[in-house]
């Protein structure tokens, strides 16, 4: 099965960045490269971190915080868990959710898995696109939202619209320049049709 082994996010201050990834503990799923790419508003993506209850989202978010995260949306309940959102120092965007309703453990800073979404011109294009790459589909709402098969430790990955996912994460749909992230996989190297590169994890060391 083909799926996402890490992504890369590129960042002009490397430092900062590193702080902010090492209070979520994300490890090598996602790592960091030095990058002066020119980049405007809305990159076209985000990150998301599931967690299992509402406990250790609050205490991943206010990690993030400490080390240099920005509020976008505070954490909050709505109809279908808890969750908020963050600019990281790099520009990423960072939503940290659960669809729990109410804590079981006591809360940890802890996280079930990572979810990268892409904000993508054409769904089913893109969809297609990717399946002829490799990837398996394991979920699918016609034009609106995709979510493929990952494997064991992989970072899964969404198809939203890139209006939405803008929406979504609580911030304007414009933007220009540089994606700034690269998605590491054994499907790769290609670029996507909204432009994300991809890069072959054989040829890819680790840091």
């Amino acid at each position: 099965m083909t799926f996402i082994e890490h992504v890369t996010i590129e960042a002009a201050d490397v430092e900062a960045a590193a702080r902010f990834h090492d209070a979520l503990g994300l490890g090598e799923r996602v790592r960091l490269r030095a990058s002066e790419e020119p980049t405007s508003g809305f990159r076209g993506f985000t990150l998301s971190l599931t967690a299992s209850q509402p406990g250790n989202v609050r205490a991943l978010f206010d990690a993030g915080i400490a080390a240099g995260g920005t509020v976008i949306k505070p954490v909050a309940k709505s109809l279908w868990g808890v969750g908020g959102t963050l600019r990281a120092p790099d520009g990423t965007i960072w939503k940290i959710a659960t669809s729990g309703r109410k804590d079981s453990a006591p809360a940890a800073k802890e996280f079930d898995s990572v979810v990268l979404l892409l904000g993508v011109d054409d769904v089913a294009a893109t969809k297609r696109y990717y399946v002829d790459c490799g990837l398996t589909v394991d979920k699918s709402f016609g034009s609106k939202y995709v979510q493929f098969a990952g494997g064991q430790g992989a970072v899964t990955l969404g198809l939203y619209k890139r209006k939405a996912l803008a929406k979504d994460a609580g911030v304007p749909a414009e933007g220009s320049g540089s994606h700034r992230i690269t998605v590491g996989s054994a499907a790769g190297p290609f670029t996507d049709p909204d432009g994300f590169l991809w890069e072959d994890t054989a040829r890819t060391p680790a840091p």
